[in-house]
């Protein structure tokens, strides 16, 4: 049995706090600067089309408003159980790959349709890369029906929103990085030899 490890996983003890107080940070702005960094690192149409790649990353690491308690503690659940269970570098890569992808796939998809609302809309915080890294740890489950059904059933809670009339691409876009995270655990498991990983 695994014992406690020291020091503990800290990678969405800081992620998230820093989130919080970049947050804070702005709100102590005037609106016109907050908007400007928010509209300077936002993986907009606008801003791709451009060739501002590097909102890629920056996206990642800001914030519109300090994130509700209750979200802000299961980003540090996801992150923290994922670290623990595959390291620091799996879960910043799985993290960074499905912000990065699910972005690029809403942007293939908006470039030639949206309007102009949309084109320069805000599109920044760490839910795309929260969904792939949840849709990847379904491979930390046990084999079978339980894993499954978790696929099955995270994929069905973020369908939920896309089908709603007033959907927006926010919506698609989590559906996108939780199927990337889904998909990587479905390789996780055929290079493994559908075995999860030792957690006790």
């Amino acid at each position: 049995m695994k014992s406690l490890l020291w020091p503990p996983p800290a990678l969405g003890v800081v992620y998230a706090g820093g989130l919080q107080l970049g947050a804070y940070a702005l709100e102590r702005r005037g609106p016109a600067e907050r908007d400007r960094v928010l509209r300077g690192c936002s993986t907009n149409v606008d801003n791709l089309a451009a060739g501002r790649w590097d909102t890629l990353l920056s996206s990642a690491f800001v914030v519109e408003e300090p994130m509700p308690l209750p979200y802000a503690l299961l980003l540090v659940a996801a992150l923290g159980y994922a670290e623990y269970a595959y390291g620091a570098w799996w879960t910043a890569g799985v993290f960074l790959f499905g912000h990065a992808a699910a972005t690029l796939l809403v942007f293939g998809a908006l470039r030639g349709t949206a309007d102009a609302p949309t084109r320069r809309a805000l599109d920044v915080g760490a839910s795309y890369g929260f969904n792939a890294v949840l849709g990847a740890l379904t491979s930390a489950l046990p084999r079978g029906p339980v894993r499954t059904a978790a696929r099955v059933g995270l994929l069905a809670i973020a369908a939920r929103p896309v089908l709603r009339r007033d959907r927006n691409f926010t919506d698609a876009g989590h559906l996108a990085a939780l199927g990337l995270g889904v998909g990587l655990s479905l390789a996780f498991d055929y290079l493994s030899g559908t075995k999860h990983p030792k957690i006790g």
